[in-house]
């Protein structure tokens, strides 16, 4: 097999976890250089899995001549830049979600990726449905729910209850840009069932702690993102789009969506990971059967791999499917920080 030199720009929870792992399992995978926002944490990374060269710099990586790919697993505050500066390097690009800061470093990802058709640019997916995907799919296809009328995501959790807790990165705006918590994770699985973009929404949130300890400088800094967030729109088919995110309840949590049809009503319940089905006239729900041949799984790193090697094109996910989720984020942000308006 073609041997393939990667070099990692960020090794986080999810590249120790995940990328570097499951790099490393595939025959013929170089995991040949890594970088750190700090040295020593760059350092015990390579040691921890065997990577040859430790680089103080991200721009290193990237103009090494041996490496082949990048692995960004930044903050979104760098994906942008790197990934830029990564295809016109020509290196194939694995970027984590989400896409970018904003929209604007969306479409100029999207404008180098097709300057540089050649190479590799994927964005690793939604997590939460890959499991299921095929199976909701399917199921709006046949048009078992009837005409689609509400699309319905609750997700509650206490993450941001405690107003002593330092700035995670997810509030910190120089780091996350107009992302807000977990709207574009949700939004992007929506799209993948329901391809359609709402034609108008509005949003309405708010920061209940006003500000949080830097983790690096130790003082307060200013938070810029919600705490909560809700989510109203209208989809050009006449379907509606609700969504409700918040880290301030100290109850149970919640995870789910509910896609709400003329006939039947579908659950995607993400916390028990389950499909229940409830019919018109019935009083139930029926838990859906997912067959294990349809269950995709994580495959991010074995997708992107095989697309180096094969040219295969990039289905989770490409860099349009990441512009899509990232208009919608932008004009969630924009709708909130307006007062509320139609976007």
């Amino acid at each position: 097999m073609e041997k393939v030199r990667i070099g990692f720009i960020g090794a986080g929870a999810n590249t120790r976890a995940k990328h570097l792992p499951n790099f490393q399992a595939i025959p013929g995978i170089e995991c040949a250089a890594v970088c750190n926002r700090r040295l020593a944490s760059a350092k015990a990374v390579a040691e921890e899995f065997k990577i040859p060269k430790v680089r103080e710099s991200w721009q290193s990586i990237i103009n090494d001549p041996d490496i082949d790919a990048i692995c960004i697993g930044t903050w979104p505050y760098l994906h942008c830049d790197a990934t830029i500066a990564a295809l016109q390097a020509g290196k194939h690009v694995l970027c984590e979600a989400r896409m970018g800061m904003n929209l604007t470093d969306a479409q100029e990802m999207v404008a180098a990726a097709k300057a540089n058709p050649e190479y590799v640019a994927q964005l690793v997916p939604s997590p939460l449905s890959l499991d299921f995907d095929h199976v909701i799919k399917n199921t709006l296809q046949k048009e078992e729910l009837g005409e689609i009328r509400e699309i319905v995501v609750t997700h509650s959790s206490r993450d941001n209850m405690d107003a002593e807790s330092p700035m995670h990165w997810r509030q910190d705006s120089d780091l996350s840009g107009c992302n807000v918590m977990q709207l574009g994770i949700f939004f992007e699985m929506i799209q993948r069932w329901y391809p359609h973009e709402p034609e108008w929404l509005m949003s309405d949130a708010e920061i209940y702690t006003k500000f949080r300890q830097d983790k690096l400088t130790g003082k307060l800094k200013e938070v810029n993102i919600p705490d909560s967030i809700s989510v109203l729109g209208r989809y050009p088919e006449g379907a509606r789009l609700v969504m409700n995110i918040t880290g301030v309840d100290a109850g149970q949590p919640i995870s789910e969506i509910r896609i709400h049809g003329s006939e039947s009503t579908l659950r995607i319940d993400f916390l028990e990971l389950y499909l229940l089905f409830a019919r018109v006239g019935h009083d139930y729900e029926i838990p859906i059967d997912v067959p294990r041949q349809t269950r995709r799984g994580w495959k991010v790193e074995e997708d992107f791999i095989n697309s180096v090697r094969t040219g295969a094109p990039v289905e989770l996910t490409n860099f349009d499917d990441g512009l899509k989720y990232m208009r919608f984020t932008q004009r969630v942000y924009n709708s909130w920080t307006n007062g509320g308006i139609r976007t």
